[in-house]
């Protein structure tokens, strides 16, 4: 062997020990800084009611079917359906007025720890799965980089006029929030005992498996709640829910987070105007 080689050795072992001690140092630091956030998350406590209660409510906004009018629509449905240019004109108003979407997790973090949102935040929230509000509605949210919570109505994936399993994966892949709206729309207040497996647990394990995600935030049917049965909520695994105008609960707050509905006959200006009157109270 040549004699040079032999001095190469102490060096060689050396970087080598020096390599392998960085690495070890690495690995310990990583741990422990795993081992902090765990234990930081861990250290957060909820807030109870009236503290929840005391926060400054953010605007939450409900869809449902996204078309034109048709002669066979009643007076009273021109609430639940929003022309197509009404709505791009909607999300182009929010846009350009500063807000910014925000997603349940992000707001039940701020109702139950205080976390701090984005300047004026919003959420946006579709309900029955129409078909419409994959083609037309993530289509513009798209554009202003917005993302919104879509509360599914199991029975009717796959149907004609509604969002197929591969459309409803896809929106969970690109950010969304895929929320549960029971099996068939049964009213919640007439819930069974039987209904909590046929329209709770058994919607959330079809989500669950569709998007690969679990599946944490409910929107009652119609907007409407029993107050006698919010606990259960929480036992079947749901960190909030989400009715529409109506008076919320002052026990379970965080079960009946407010929404209203975006009306098919209003203005860009009327809506501006319907969420400062609506969300800025406090």
């Amino acid at each position: 062997m040549k004699p040079y080689l032999y001095l190469l050795f102490p060096l060689l072992l050396s970087a080598c020990s020096q390599g392998s001690k960085q690495s070890a140092a690495k690995a310990e630091q990583k741990e422990a800084t795993t081992e902090v956030k765990a234990d930081t998350a861990a250290k957060r406590i909820s807030a109870d009611a009236k503290t929840i209660l005391s926060r400054k409510e953010v605007p939450v906004l409900c869809y449902h079917q996204i078309r034109d009018w048709k002669a066979s629509d009643s007076k009273r449905a021109h609430d639940d359906i929003i022309p197509p240019a009404h709505f791009k004109e909607h999300m182009k108003m929010l846009a350009d007025s500063g807000y910014h979407t925000i997603l349940p997790d992000q707001l039940y973090d701020y109702l139950n720890y205080g976390t701090a949102l984005p300047s004026k935040p919003i959420m946006i929230s579709f309900d029955d799965t129409d078909l419409d509000q994959y083609t037309i509605g993530a289509s513009e949210l798209k554009k202003y980089g917005f993302k919104g919570v879509f509360f599914i109505m199991t029975v009717s994936i796959g149907r004609p006029r509604y969002m197929s399993k591969a459309q409803i994966k896809e929106l969970s892949d690109d950010g969304h929030v895929i929320a549960s709206h029971t099996w068939n729309h049964k009213n919640f207040t007439q819930f069974t005992e039987e209904d909590w497996k046929i329209q709770i647990d058994e919607p959330t394990k079809t989500l669950e498996k569709l998007t690969g995600k679990k599946v944490e935030y409910f929107a009652y049917p119609y907007g409407l709640f029993k107050a006698s049965l919010l606990h259960k909520l929480k036992e079947h695994g749901f960190k909030a829910a989400f009715i529409l105008s109506t008076k919320g609960d002052e026990t379970y707050p965080l079960y009946t987070i407010r929404r209203i509905i975006d009306p098919g006959t209003y203005s860009a200006r009327n809506l501006y105007n319907s969420i400062q009157k609506s969300f800025n109270k406090k």
